[in-house]
């Protein structure tokens, strides 16, 4: 079962968040040989995605996702989901976390 988090990304500027993934006793999951992908949509079926940058820390089990601030720029200010997967080297997919993103509306240009 995935983690619930609600985010907010401040349109225009550069976004970080961390994960840690860890187990049912709060061990932290080596995550070696796995990869991350994660997305934000409008709504489940909406055909336009943004991407995050995902990189991970195996050692520590740690995932960040972000996006530059160009990225947050073009995205329309309002409320997307999101949720970000692991896939391990064998194919094996789980998610870790999933939520509600607000875009806050850029006031400076």
């Amino acid at each position: 079962m995935s983690l619930k988090a609600n985010m907010v990304i401040d349109q225009g500027a550069s976004f970080s968040a961390t994960v840690e993934v860890t187990d049912d006793n709060d061990d932290v999951i080596n995550l070696t040989g796995y990869t991350a992908n994660a997305q934000m949509r409008k709504h489940y079926t909406s055909l336009t995605a943004y991407s995050f940058s995902t990189s991970i820390s195996p050692t520590t089990g740690v995932v960040t996702l972000s996006m530059s601030a160009n990225t947050t720029n073009t995205i329309s200010p309002g409320r997307y989901m999101y949720d970000c997967e692991l896939t391990s080297d064998v194919g094996t997919i789980i998610r870790i976390i999933e939520g509600i993103v607000t875009v806050t509306p850029g006031v400076t240009r």
